[in-house]
């Protein structure tokens, strides 16, 4: 890119001429200089956006210079020349911050590519993600006017979630209003989708996989082969998120990706509970009435019984010498003890843990000026996530965890959507409080908006009388009541939620782990 300046650190600088020609040529601004001491003394008074640099210098050695100009200037690139091939020499420069290095001889093309590597490559890859994201957003349209099934739409929202990074990545390619425009069209389209098929779903064995079968699919079969096993709960965690951490687990574990369908509601006390017991909600309020608690006013209390529920599960599949272990997670100090005590658990056949931070910081954001503020959107929610988890008792746990000989599957409830639009919905004041769905006595919402589901055994939901039913809301609709309507419609735009249906919310992360 003409204008960059580029500082040329040889003590043969003057040998070099015909290659400081040759990148003259291509743009550059070269300046050369024969020592480290005039090197030091030039970027203290000049603004230069790279610098080549010998190994092997008289006096003031490459290594001495290079730790030099990283505290005067610690951000400028350095590309080091060498003829020394030392391992030790090699790994003693990376870890002094090289940015790359070129070994000895050189010709000018080398010298030009690795400069361009590191000056251009932003802008390269970003004018090459804009032409990528075109061929991507034609192909998945017409995905969608083939009407894919649910395989295919496991394999759209996995690739978007990719491209969602892309663009957090590169937030100036002019392509995030077309792909945001195409995310709120495969919402509609993946909404109408679900409406058609759900009922068939959860009356069938076959695929999609469901929040009923990750014990069945996932859980029981490494038990049976008298695998150890781990196996935790994030909760909220979106597929987008999960991939926003998945590099800092990659040095510890072989990483597998899979997928299964959260059921409906897609909300905690109906997902979760059914992922623990291996029921729909409306068989564990049949079966184990205690244990169904869909009317507290304690959204804590709803998943009171998981441990019990697990354990029945075990019961059922036969697993009863399996020694087992439950935690749930709420608070740093929770989290902390079990980073402590995690070494002890060596013994333990499977362990459960459920971690709720993600489920908090979501409702938190929606209640705080200061979180709204520090993750306006969901890319800086990604961001947030990341921060959190870097930084998170759960991450140096499963860093521990690597050392155990043990399986570990990673996965969640349900996910999460960006509340954009506000929905009508009528219903009396016993109706639930949940934004993304209702349930009480004969509740009615815009059809084009919602899904309706007048008879909740037909979809293995509890019908404590007649009148009882619930409505989803679909795509990024929340509902509101007609009083004060407005007010509570600028309250929860853009505050996440969960409970509809959307590729957020539904498509749920499984990934199994194995230590390195």
């Amino acid at each position: 890119m003409k204008g960059k300046n580029i500082l040329w650190v040889d003590d043969e600088i003057d040998m070099l001429r015909s290659h400081q020609i040759f990148l003259e040529e291509k743009g550059y601004v070269l300046t050369g200089v024969s020592n480290g001491e005039e090197a030091l003394r030039v970027l203290s008074s000049e603004n230069f956006d790279l610098v080549l640099l010998d190994e092997t210098m008289p006096g003031k050695s490459g290594l001495e210079t290079l730790q030099e100009i990283k505290e005067i200037a610690p951000t400028i690139p350095v590309i080091m020349i060498t003829k020394n091939e030392e391992e030790g020499l090699m790994e003693q420069a990376i870890g002094m911050k090289i940015d790359d290095y070129i070994l000895k001889p050189i010709n000018p093309l080398q010298i030009y590519s690795a400069i361009k590597r590191q000056l251009e490559s932003r802008r390269i890859q970003e004018g090459t993600i804009s032409k990528d994201y075109l061929d991507v957003f034609r192909r998945v349209d017409d995905e969608i006017c083939a009407r894919p099934d649910w395989n295919g739409w496991v394999k759209i929202h996995q690739e978007l979630s990719g491209w969602d990074l892309e663009f957090d990545r590169f937030s100036s390619t002019g392509m995030e209003a077309t792909h945001e425009d195409l995310r709120k069209r495969c919402n509609f389209e993946f909404g109408n989708f679900v409406e058609d098929h759900y009922r068939d779903w959860i009356s069938t064995e076959k695929e999609p996989y469901m929040s009923v079968d990750v014990f069945r699919k996932w859980v029981i079969p490494p038990l049976r082969k008298e695998k150890k096993l781990y196996f935790i709960v994030i909760d909220c965690m979106r597929y987008d998120q999960w991939l926003t951490i998945e590099d800092m687990l990659a040095p510890y574990y072989n990483i597998q990706r899979d997928a299964y369908c959260s059921i409906l509601p897609t909300a905690t006390p109906y997902a979760r509970n059914a992922i623990f017991s291996g029921m729909f909600p409306s068989e564990i309020a049949s079966k184990y009435p205690k244990y169904w608690l869909e009317r507290s006013k304690n959204e804590f209390s709803k998943n009171r019984y998981e441990q019990e529920l697990m354990n029945e599960q075990l019961r059922k599949e036969k697993l009863n010498k399996v020694t087992s272990k439950y935690v749930k997670i709420y608070d740093s100090n929770e989290a902390n003890n079990l980073r402590r005590q995690v070494d002890s658990y060596r013994s333990i056949d499977f362990v459960a843990m459920v971690f709720n931070f993600l489920d908090i910081l979501a409702h938190g954001r929606s209640q705080s000026e200061i979180l709204q503020e520090i993750a306006p959107d969901e890319a800086a929610f990604r961001s947030l996530m990341r921060s959190w988890f870097a930084h998170s008792a759960l991450f140096e746990i499963l860093h521990k965890i690597s050392t155990h000989d043990a399986d570990v599957i990673i996965t969640t409830d349900h996910g999460s959507v960006l509340g954009q639009k506000a929905s009508l919905v009528h219903g009396n004041r016993d109706t639930s409080s949940n934004l993304r769905y209702k349930f009480g006595e004969n509740i009615n919402g815009d059809p084009k908006q919602t899904f309706s589901m007048r008879n909740p055994l037909d979809f293995k939901l509890p019908a404590e009388s007649p009148s009882k039913n619930y409505i989803i809301a679909k795509e990024n609709y929340y509902f509101v009541y007609p009083t004060k309507f407005h007010e509570y419609e600028r309250q929860y735009q853009g505050t996440f939620q969960h409970g509809g249906i959307s590729l957020e919310e539904m498509i749920i992360p499984v990934i199994t782990m194995t230590p390195r």
